[in-house]
Parts: structure tokens; C-alpha cells; sequence
């Protein structure tokens, strides 16, 4: 069963993570200085100097709060302390856990849009997540037509106007999701794959051109992270249960 809006729970004081379960975690990135500081003090001397190369205030702040939650989510299911953790990149920027960090199984993704951000957490499957803010002021079919699947063109332009602008954001989502659980930046164009759109449907992947084995091999999930803003999440195979938790502000 998907999350309805309001499935966003405390987590358990030590929340428990095995191969079935994919576990969610909200967090605000707009969140009280003092906390935001006790953020900063997690990051690595290289996660501070990006931090210092954004140009406004609010994307440096996004960035710190947002990386330095994320260490206290991988923190407490690896029993380390935060600043203590180490990532690595793969050739298309996908952050994982360095080997020295001590767990090669657990995996990770993060999107954020303003001041939400979400971070996915599975082991032994590769997973991607993301969130879009809805927005009107863009051209949401011109952009459709350039990039869309044939399919999901055409998909989007069955739909009443009233529904094509969720059922664009809801599209784009569940394709980033993908890309990002994949871990091979735009490799594979956006129109050589195929999700589902239409709003109240199930999230599925339905083609990939090329190598049709791959709707087998994911799962898509839609996610309800707030009004005005749709989400979607890519997991490696099909049997995993999903559970939501809103990041506490704890450090």
C-alpha cells in the first residue's frame, strides 16, 4: 500500500533495516540555526568547502542541512558516529559508502526541492528518489514533447488539462527516480524509457526500449511528501516493504 499524506511517523528509537524494507526519511532543510550549525559540524572539510562555493545563503544552507541529515540517518543504522562516515562516488556522481566506512550493502539516494528533502535507505538494492515542487510557471508540454517517451506524450495529452500539469511532475519523478536508482546519469535518454503518468494510477515502469527485462527488475513507488509537491521512488526488485519516518532533528 502507497503512503497516504499524512504517513510520515516517528521512528523507533533504533529503527530496524533488513533486505525487505525501504525506509524513507523526510526532513526540512529550513530548520533553526542552532541545529543547522550542529549540522555543519558533521560535514568533512571537503563537504564544508562545497557548502562555501554555493553563491546565496539558502543553498548553502540547504546543502549543509541536507548532507548533514543524511549522516545522522546513516549513523544510526550503522551504529557510527556521523562525522565519521565516508562517501564515494561513482563515475556518474552516485554517493555510496566508502569501504572503509564498513558496510559495502547498504545503499542510499536524496532529492530535495526548496526546503524539503528525502533520503532513501535499502540494503543490498540500488535505489533512487525524487522530489519535485509543482510549479506552473514552466512549459510543461513544449518540455514533454522534446523529452517524453512517444507514449508518455501521448499519455499526458489524453489527460483533462486540469490533470497535466501533476501528471508532468508525476512522470518526471518517477523517470529521475529510475535514473538515479540505475547510478548512470542520462546514459539512457528520458525518451528511451517508459513510466506511467495518469494520476490515481499506480506507479510502473513500462518500457525501457532495448531491454525489455528491466520492468521486471524495478519497482516504482509514488510518494506523497506534501501539498504542492509530488515525489517517486526507483527500488531494485519487487518484494520490499515501505515504511516512512520524518527526521526528528536530532544530531
Amino acid at each position: 500500500m502507497e503512503p497516504i499524506l499524512d504517513a510520515w511517523n516517528a521512528p523507533p528509537g533504533y529503527p530496524v533495516l533488513t533486505r525487505a524494507d525501504v525506509h524513507v526519511w523526510k526532513s526540512a532543510l529550513n530548520p533553526p540555526m542552532p541545529l543547522v550549525r550542529d549540522l555543519e559540524r558533521l560535514l568533512a572539510p571537503e563537504e564544508r568547502d562545497r557548502a562555501d562555493r554555493f553563491g546565496r545563503a539558502e543553498d548553502r544552507r540547504r546543502f549543509t542541512v541536507g548532507r548533514g541529515v543524511l549522516r545522522t540517518i546513516l549513523g544510526r543504522y550503522l551504529g557510527r558516529e556521523p562525522d565519521q562516515l565516508h562517501f564515494r562516488y561513482n563515475p556518474s556522481g552516485k554517493p555510496g559508502l566508502s569501504a572503509e566506512t564498513g558496510s559495502h550493502s547498504i545503499r542510499f539516494n536524496v532529492s530535495h526541492t526548496r526546503d524539503i528533502a528525502l533520503h532513501a535507505v535499502t540494503i543490498g538494492r540500488e535505489i533512487g528518489v525524487d522530489i519535485e515542487r509543482i510549479r506552473a510557471d514552466i512549459g510543461t508540454e513544449e518540455i514533454a514533447a522534446r523529452i517524453f517517451s512517444a507514449r508518455e506524450v501521448a499519455a499526458l495529452c489524453a489527460l483533462p488539462h486540469s490533470s497535466r500539469l501533476e501528471a508532468f511532475f508525476t512522470c518526471w519523478t518517477r523517470k529521475e527516480a529510475y535514473l538515479k536508482a540505475r547510478g548512470e546519469g542520462l546514459s539512457l535518454p528520458l525518451d528511451r524509457f517508459t513510466v506511467s503518468l495518469a494520476p490515481g494510477h499506480p506507479a510502473a515502469l513500462l518500457e525501457v526500449l532495448d531491454d525489455p527485462e528491466e520492468t521486471t527488475r524495478w519497482s516504482l513507488r509514488q510518494l506523497f511528501p506534501g501539498a504542492d509537491h509530488v515525489a517517486a521512488l526507483a527500488v531494485e526488485g519487487c518484494d520490499w516493504r515501505l515504511k516512512c519516518w520524518q527526521w526528528g532533528g536530532y544530531v
